[in-house]
């Protein structure tokens, strides 16, 4: 233990809490719980993080970071506002496919019994990404692909999409990928 870089624990702290909320179960992860699977005392937990809420914190600061720096590098990328919010879309289907534990915290599933802070920043965090939906919608519209009355019904739609596929992969105990057929169905909200 004395061994690890100062940032190293808190890092390996993280990556427990998260490989523990992908249990198909979902149970209630708990500090004693998380400190047993590191084979650490509670008490070496909140010398990295003060609260439970806390280590929630540094995970959906890694959630939002990622998701975020994605959509950025779409919109970098690729000119054509149709095809930026389908590749805005498939992203995020992916992103859960390879972060199951995240899944849980974007859907809120793993903040139920936790501050209600961490709650309400999932849910900035989606209306984030609908506003981001929305931004390549409108280009959509100045590029003639798409009407400027539907950019927000379709960005809210495909929101919905993506939080529906979501949660049936969680609910599903991580077994209904969240990315099969999408982009099929993307490609028919995006009409």
């Amino acid at each position: 233990m004395a061994s690890m870089k100062p940032g190293e624990r808190k890092l390996q702290i993280l990556q427990t809490l998260a490989t523990m909320l992908e249990q198909p179960k979902g149970e209630k992860i708990t500090t004693a719980a998380l400190a047993a699977k590191l084979e650490v005392s509670e008490a070496a937990l909140y010398r990295h993080f003060a609260s439970k809420a806390q280590m929630f914190e540094g995970l959906i600061e890694f959630i939002e970071t990622s998701v975020f720096g994605l959509i950025n590098q779409i919109g970098e990328q690729q000119e054509n506002g149709l095809a930026q919010a389908e590749a805005i879309g498939t992203m995020l289907l992916g992103f859960a496919e390879r972060n199951p534990g995240m899944t849980r915290v974007m859907i809120g599933d793993a903040l139920v019994n936790e501050d209600e802070r961490l709650q309400q920043r999932m849910n900035q965090f989606i209306e984030r990404i609908e506003l981001a939906l929305r931004q390549s919608l409108r280009l959509a519209v100045t590029q003639n692909q798409a009407q400027e009355a539907e950019t927000a019904l379709r960005a809210s739609l495909i929101t919905a999409f993506v939080l529906g596929r979501w949660h049936r992969f969680a609910k599903s105990g991580f077994k209904q990928s969240p990315t099969e057929n999408s982009q099929a169905q993307l490609a028919i909200l995006l009409r």
